[in-house]
C-alpha cells in the first residue's frame, strides 16, 4: 500500500498537469514500483498493511478519478494550493497514512534508509518489450495506457525476450511480468495456455478476467488442445489489433514442465489463494511468448551479448 499510495498521488499530479490527457485508473507498469522506491523508499508490509479488512479498491478508484477530473475542470481558473494535500488525505483514508519512521527488529528506519538497508538499487533494473513498430535494440515507451509515467523499455526480439526470462530464472532472479489475462486460455484453474480461440473482455482483476466462482468452468476444465505457434509477426498482429492487451502485472519465479514436456513459467498472482494451485498460475511458453507486454528484471540477469547490444553496463 506504500507503493500504491505514492503512485496514486504522483499520477494525480501528472493527470492535472496534462489537463486529463492521461490514463487514470488502477494499474501501472513494473517501473512504477521502481520510481516509488527511488523517490520515496520502501517499507515492510508490517509498517503499512493498509486498512483491514482489505481496502475497497473500487471505491478508491472511482473517488480518485472523480476528484482529479473535478480539478482538471478548474472552476477557479487558477488552481488552489491545497488540492494536492486534499487528494492525499483521501488516499490515506483508504490505504492508511504513510509512516515517516518505523521499527524492524528493534532498529528505527525511514522509508529511504530501509530501502538502502535492503540493498535495492532501482536503477539496476531494466524493462524489456518486443514490438516491431520500434527498431530493435533501441528504447521507447510501451504504448499502453498504464504506462502513465511514459517510461521506456528496451526493444528486443521475442526469442531474445524469452531467453532472458529463462536465463533469469536459471540465475535465481524473478521477473515482473506485464501481460494479457483476458484470454480464454487464462483459466480459473491456474493455467495459462494459448488456445486457438482468443478474445478480449473488459474489467479488472480476477472477476473481470476469469469470472466469479462457478463461472467459466467449461473453459477452465476443457481438454487443452495443441497450442498456437507464435512468431514475431503474429504477436505484433495481436498487439496492433488489440487482441493482446495490457491487463495485469504478476511475478514469475520459476519454470516447470508437464507430462508432455511443455515448458511453463510459474507465476505468483495477486488474487489470493484461488485456483487449483492456491494463487499460482502455470503459463505456457506459447502463452508467454504471445501475450507478454513487458518485463522488468535485474540487469545482471541479461546475457552479456544482449547487454552489449543494448549498451547496458
Amino acid at each position: 500500500m506504500f507503493v500504491v499510495s505514492h503512485s496514486y498521488k504522483d499520477r494525480a499530479e501528472k493527470y492535472v498537469r496534462v489537463d486529463g490527457a492521461l490514463g487514470f485508473a488502477a494499474g501501472s507498469e513494473g517501473g512504477d514500483v521502481l520510481h516509488v522506491a527511488e523517490d520515496y523508499g520502501l517499507v515492510p508490509q508490517s509498517a503499512m498493511p493498509g486498512l483491514q479488512p482489505l481496502p475497497i479498491h473500487g471505491e478508491l478508484d472511482a473517488t480518485a478519478k472523480a476528484f482529479v477530473e473535478a480539478i482538471v475542470k478548474n472552476p477557479n481558473r487558477n488552481l488552489s494550493t491545497y488540492w494536492k494535500p486534499a487528494f492525499g488525505a483521501m488516499v490515506d483514508a483508504f490505504l492508511g497514512e504513510v509512516p515517516e519512521t518505523f521499527e524492524v527488529n528493534g532498529k528505527t528506519y525511514t522509508p529511504a534508509s530501509y530501502r538502502d538497508e535492503l540493498g535495492i538499487v532501482p536503477s539496476d533494473y531494466v524493462a524489456l518489450m518486443s514490438v516491431t513498430n520500434v527498431p530493435f535494440y533501441t528504447s521507447a515507451p510501451l504504448e499502453v495506457a498504464d504506462n502513465w509515467r511514459w517510461d521506456t523499455a528496451y526493444n528486443v526480439t521475442i526469442d531474445e525476450l524469452l531467453q532472458v526470462m529463462y536465463d533469469a530464472i536459471d540465475k535465481g532472479y524473478t521477473i515482473a511480468w506485464g501481460t494479457d489475462v483476458s484470454e480464454r486460455g487464462f483459466t480459473r484453474n491456474g493455467v495459462g495456455v494459448l488456445l486457438e480461440e482468443v478474445g478480449a473482455t473488459t474489467g479488472s482483476d480476477q472477476e473481470r478476467w476469469v469470472g466469479k466462482d462457478g463461472e467459466k468452468k467449461e473453459a477452465a476444465k476443457v481438454e487443452l488442445p495443441k497450442e498456437q505457434t507464435v512468431t514475431q509477426e503474429s504477436r505484433q498482429i495481436g498487439y496492433d489489433n488489440k487482441a493482446t492487451t495490457d491487463d495485469h502485472g504478476m511475478q514469475i519465479y520459476g519454470v516447470a514442465k508437464d507430462q508432455n514436456g511443455t515448458s511453463y513459467f510459474m507465476v505468483k498472482n495477486s488474487w489470493g489463494e484461488t485456483g487449483k494451485y492456491k494463487g499460482i498460475w502455470y503459463c505456457s511458453d506459447s502463452f508467454v511468448r504471445a501475450k507478454t507486454m513487458e518485463i522488468t528484471v535485474h540487469k545482471d540477469a541479461l546475457p552479456k551479448d544482449l547487454k552489449k547490444k543494448l549498451g547496458i553496463k
